[in-house]
């Protein structure tokens, strides 16, 4: 029997499976005492970040989304001029005369024109919007006006505050002024319906409301004018070509092209949404975007848990180094002489 037992490997009588479990379930209630004796710790950890973010978020003004639903309006100003380019190009060229093209899609051109710099730096403009853009920073419901930043403007005098002793000038630029629009609105179209879903940003609901008709209005009227210079530049261009050519052929074929363009200004002259039609129009917001101040709360209050779990666990380590250190120190200690 002894010889027997001589003949196991050491390593299996050493290390068996049940104590190998036994250990496992050692460590893992090790660690749940150490959160529990730690408790108040991780709680206050989790009280004082949800404290700290509710009041960030009580401090921070409120922000509204008014949004459109726009549709593109149907082009029927280029289509004929499209068609009788496409049928007549050739025999124009044989003369030695290029046509003016339709051009691409006119939905997509609006779109990038919205979107543009030079279309939204004349926009803030047109309307005065570089102050609640720039200056404002909250809305006041009762009195129905802005809240300003008085280190930014000062709305008594209309001035101007430089923030920067080194900066050129107080008022803010152009650029500036067009990037605080452009992250105040988005543009999203659906590319199989082709439908515009155009929503702003803003401290003041009624404002967010009156800025996207606005812009509604003033692409369709800049799309409009654009057209409208561009027909009459492709009218007299046709007319000086007319009186080039002596070939009947292409003389009728100019005066066709000649009534499709004033067809063209006739359109643009009596369709006030050229471009966009709204479906879904803007309406003053009843509720706010932002700040979703009870998320914010939680978010804190649950990272506030895990920095306290992260620092019960950290001083549970170290609390379990300093004996092991101590002995080590008394293992290299010389044993004392009698």
């Amino acid at each position: 029997m002894t010889q027997h037992m001589q003949n196991i490997s050491p390593s299996v009588v050493a290390y068996p499976p049940l104590v190998q479990g036994q250990g496992d379930e050692i460590d893992l209630r090790d660690l749940i005492k150490t959160l529990w004796a730690g408790k108040w710790l991780i709680i206050a950890c989790a009280l004082v970040l949800a404290g700290l973010a509710a009041v960030y978020a009580i401090k921070q003004p409120n922000v509204y989304k008014s949004e459109a639903l726009l549709a593109p309006a149907a082009s029927e100003g280029k289509g004929g001029l499209s068609a009788l380019a496409g049928q007549f190009g050739g025999l124009a060229s044989l003369a030695g005369i290029n046509l003016p093209s339709a051009g691409g899609d006119k939905t997509t051109l609006a779109l990038e024109v919205l979107k543009s710099r030079a279309f939204i730096q004349a926009f803030i403009k047109k309307h005065g919007l570089l102050v609640p853009l720039m200056a404002a920073k909250g809305w006041d419901a009762t009195a129905q006006d802005w809240k300003y930043n008085l280190d930014r403007y000062n709305p008594v005098t209309g001035e101007w505050i430089k923030q920067d002793p080194n900066a050129k000038q107080a008022e803010p630029t152009d650029w500036e002024a067009y990037k605080a629009f452009s992250s105040a609105m988005s543009v999203n179209q659906d590319k199989q319906t082709g439908f515009v879903r155009l929503s702003i940003m803003s401290y003041s609901p009624e404002a967010a409301k009156q800025w996207i008709d606005w812009l509604v209005q003033d692409l369709n009227a800049h799309m409009r004018a654009q057209d409208i210079e561009e027909a009459e530049a492709s009218t007299a261009y046709l007319e000086e070509q007319i009186q080039k050519t002596t070939v009947a052929a292409m003389q009728q074929v100019f005066y066709q092209l000649i009534e499709e363009q004033a067809k063209r200004v006739m359109l643009a002259n009596v369709s006030e949404e050229y471009v966009f039609k709204t479906v879904d129009p803007a309406t003053v917001p009843e509720e706010k975007a932002k700040p979703k101040r009870s998320l914010m709360v939680a978010v804190a209050g649950i990272g506030g848990g895990f920095l306290g779990i992260m620092l019960v666990l950290v001083r549970g380590a170290m609390r379990r180094t300093e004996p092991d250190k101590a002995s080590v120190a008394n293992k290299e200690q010389p044993p004392a002489s009698p």
